[in-house]
C-alpha cells in the first residue's frame, strides 16, 4: 500500500471547483487572523476518498484480527452496545437540559451505579472520571482529603508493588506524595515481610491491582489488607485486571476501601485509540462523602464536567444487563482459561516466570535465554507477529521481568485462534528473517531510539 501524505499526491489544478465570493457584509469589523492563504492540497474528489480509505486499512482492532495486548483487555465487543449507544434519545442531549427532560438519562447513571456496587461490594460511585487514570487520580486525592479530614497529616507515602502498571505511581506523585515500592516475593505475589516492614503510621494508601499485573492472584490479601489497616493506611483496588474476578469475587471482601474501574476495557467499550474512556470511582460506606462531584461538604470537588462520560456508560450497563451476574462470572472464568490453556501450550518452548500454580487473565513470557542463546528478543517476536495478522503483545512490561511478553487473550477468542497463535510464535523462533521483521507492512523496522530521541513531529 502507497505510504504517501496527501500534500504529495497533490496535482495542481485537479481541484475543479471553487467559492463564489462572499457578498455580506458585517455590522462590525472583525480582524482576520490568517496572515496567508489556507494551505489545502489539490487533490480531486476520487484521490481524497482513495486516500483516507487506504488511511482507515492501516488502523489494526480487534475486528481484524487477533489482539493480545496484555493488560488492556482488547477482547471482541457486542455491536449491540454500540447501536444502544447511538440512539438519538442519548446522542441528542445536552447535560444543562432540564432535568425532567432527561429523566430517562439519569435513571441510566444510577442502574449502572448500583450494578457496578453489586459486582464490587462497594458502598457508592462517582462515574464523574472519563479514565480508569483520572479514575485513580480522584481515588488518591480521596485518600489525601480523608486523612487531612481527620488532621493526619503526616501520612505522605504512598505503597505501590514493583510490579504495578505505571499509572499507580504516576497518579501518587500528582497528588505530591512519595512513593515507595514494594518488592515481590518468589511467586510474583506481594512480599508479605516486606510489606509489614515498610508500613507504617506514614503510609496513606496501599495501591495494588488483584490479579496482579503478572497476571497472579494475591492470594494472601486479607493478610495485606490486615497489615495496611492496621497502621492507619487505606487499601487501594486498581481495577485493570477486574475482568479476571467480575462475578466470582469483590473486591470489598478482600478488604478494599477505594476501587476504579475501567468501563472502557472491561465492560464492552473499544478499548485503545486515545478514548473515549470511563474510570468510575467507588468506595466503603465511611469514605462515600468524599467522592467527586457528589455534593457532600467532604467531596474533592468535581473532577470532570457534568456527568462523565454519558455514551461509555450506556455500553457498560447494555453489556452488564445482556450478561447478567452469572454471564460476568462465565466471560471472567472464560478468560482464565483461555490465558491458562495458551500459557500452557507455550510453555515448552518459552520461560514462563512465576507461574508454578497456573495464571489468572494474563501471562507474562520471558525472552531473555532467547535473547543469550540466539539473540532474539522480545521486541524481534512482537514485531514479527504484524506479518502474521496478530497485534503485538505488551512489550517490556512488567519491569521485574527480563525480556518480557505480556499475553492476554481475553475470553473472546476460540480454541482455533489460540491453537494458531501457539503454531506462529513457535515458528518465529525458528525464523531466519526475524530481525528484520516486519516485511509486509507499510511502515517495516523502524530505529525506536532515533524515533523516540529525534521524532519528526511536523510535514
Amino acid at each position: 500500500m502507497e505510504a504517501r501524505l496527501i500534500f504529495e499526491k497533490e496535482v495542481p489544478g485537479s481541484n475543479s471547483f471553487s467559492l463564489e465570493p462572499c457578498n455580506l457584509t458585517y455590522p462590525c469589523d472583525i480582524p482576520n487572523p490568517r496572515s496567508e492563504a489556507l494551505k489545502i492540497p489539490e487533490v480531486s474528489e476520487a484521490e481524497v476518498v482513495r486516500h483516507y480509505t487506504q488511511l482507515s486499512k492501516l488502523a489494526y482492532g480487534v475486528d481484524d484480527g487477533f489482539y493480545p495486548l496484555g493488560s488492556c483487555t482488547m477482547k471482541y465487543n457486542p455491536k449491540l452496545s454500540e447501536e444502544l449507544a447511538a440512539l438519538p434519545g442519548f446522542t441528542e442531549i445536552h447535560p444543562l437540559q432540564p432535568v425532567e427532560t432527561v429523566r430517562g438519562c439519569l435513571e441510566v447513571i444510577a442502574e449502572l451505579e448500583e450494578y457496578l456496587k453489586q459486582i464490587t461490594g462497594m458502598a457508592a460511585f462517582s462515574l464523574a472520571p472519563a479514565a480508569g487514570a483520572q479514575g485513580e487520580f480522584a481515588g488518591l486525592l480521596m485518600v489525601r482529603k480523608y486523612h487531612k479530614s481527620r488532621h493526619d497529616d503526616k501520612r505522605r507515602v504512598i505503597l505501590v508493588p514493583d510490579s504495578a502498571h505505571g499509572t499507580n505511581p504516576a497518579s501518587a506523585n500528582m497528588c505530591g506524595y512519595e512513593v515507595v515500592s514494594v518488592p515481590s516475593n518468589e511467586k510474583g505475589t506481594v512480599d508479605l515481610a516486606a510489606l509489614n516492614e515498610l508500613c507504617n503510621e506514614n503510609v496513606a494508601c496501599l495501591m495494588l491491582t488483584n490479579p496482579n499485573t503478572l497476571g497472579l492472584f494475591e492470594s494472601q490479601i486479607k493478610e495485606i489488607a490486615d497489615v495496611v489497616h492496621r497502621v492507619g493506611g487505606l487499601l487501594y483496588y486498581d481495577g485493570a485486571n477486574l475482568n479476571a474476578i467480575m462475578g466470582l469475587a469483590r473486591p470489598y471482601e478482600m478488604g478494599f476501601d477505594i476501587v476504579h474501574l475501567n468501563l472502557h476495557k472491561t465492560f464492552a467499550t473499544p478499548h485503545g485509540g486515545g478514548g473515549p474512556g470511563s474510570g468510575p470511582v467507588g468506595c466503603i460506606q465511611k469514605l462515600q462523602g468524599f467522592l467527586p462531584n457528589c455534593e457532600a461538604e467532604a467531596s474533592i470537588g468535581k473532577i470532570k464536567a457534568f456527568h462523565g462520560n454519558f455514551l461509555v456508560m450506556i455500553k457498560a450497563l447494555t453489556y452488564i444487563k445482556r450478561l447478567g451476574l452469572a454471564g460476568l462470572a462465565e466471560v471472567s472464568k472464560h478468560a482464565v482459561l483461555n490465558a491458562n490453556y495458551l500459557m500452557h501450550k507455550l510453555q515448552d518452548a518459552f520461560y514462563v516466570p512465576y507461574f508454578a500454580q497456573g495464571c489468572m487473565h494474563e501471562f507474562v513470557l520471558s525472552l531473555a535465554k532467547q535473547k543469550e542463546e540466539q539473540d532474539i528478543t522480545a521486541m524481534d517476536v512482537a514485531k514479527a507477529l504484524i506479518d502474521y495478522g496478530i497485534h503485538p503483545p505488551t512489550v517490556y512490561f512488567p519491569l521485574i521481568v527480563k525480556e518480557a511478553l505480556m499475553i492476554e487473550p481475553t475470553e473472546t477468542e476460540s480454541r482455533e485462534t489460540l491453537d494458531r497463535f501457539v503454531e506462529i510464535m513457535k515458528e518465529i523462533l525458528n525464523d531466519e528473517s526475524i530481525k528484520q521483521r516486519p516485511l509486509k507492512s507499510v511502515i517495516t523496522r523502524v530505529d525506536e531510539v532515533k524515533a523516540a530521541r529525534e521524532p519528526k513531529l511536523r510535514y
